[in-house]
């Protein structure tokens, strides 16, 4: 996931559409071309929306005109909450994924040791 600061200046909140307590980690992603500053991001991604962050009223549009920069939460399938503790993110996490409890408005989410299932990995 690449940081987009643009995607942070104008947020107003979370909403998680689901307990953020059953997660060890969710992955975060930022769509460029959303047409709304408040109402549920459409997902058509793989997996499942949990939650979304929504803008200010007064956020400006992004590239395109009438279109905004959003973050979306979001699990696969296969991912540890899912019924796999025992799967491929036994003791690692996906590249995009972050503690959702290190989540809030205009603030990226870590990387904690409890969404990578293990003692961090030295950098």
């Amino acid at each position: 996931m690449g940081e987009t600061p643009r995607a942070l200046e104008y947020e107003d909140g979370i909403v998680w559409t689901e307990d953020i307590d059953r997660f060890d980690y969710v992955r975060q992603t930022v769509e460029l071309f959303v047409s709304t500053r408040r109402r549920p991001v459409p997902w058509t991604g793989s997996g499942r929306r949990v939650g979304y962050a929504v803008l200010r009223l007064d956020a400006p549009a992004g590239d395109e005109p009438g279109r905004f920069i959003r973050r979306v939460f979001w699990v696969k399938n296969y991912d540890r909450s899912e019924q796999q503790p025992d799967g491929t993110y036994e003791r690692t996490a996906p590249s995009e994924a972050v503690d959702p409890r290190t989540v809030a408005p205009g603030v990226w989410g870590d990387l904690t040791e409890r969404a990578w299932g293990a003692p961090l990995p030295e950098a």
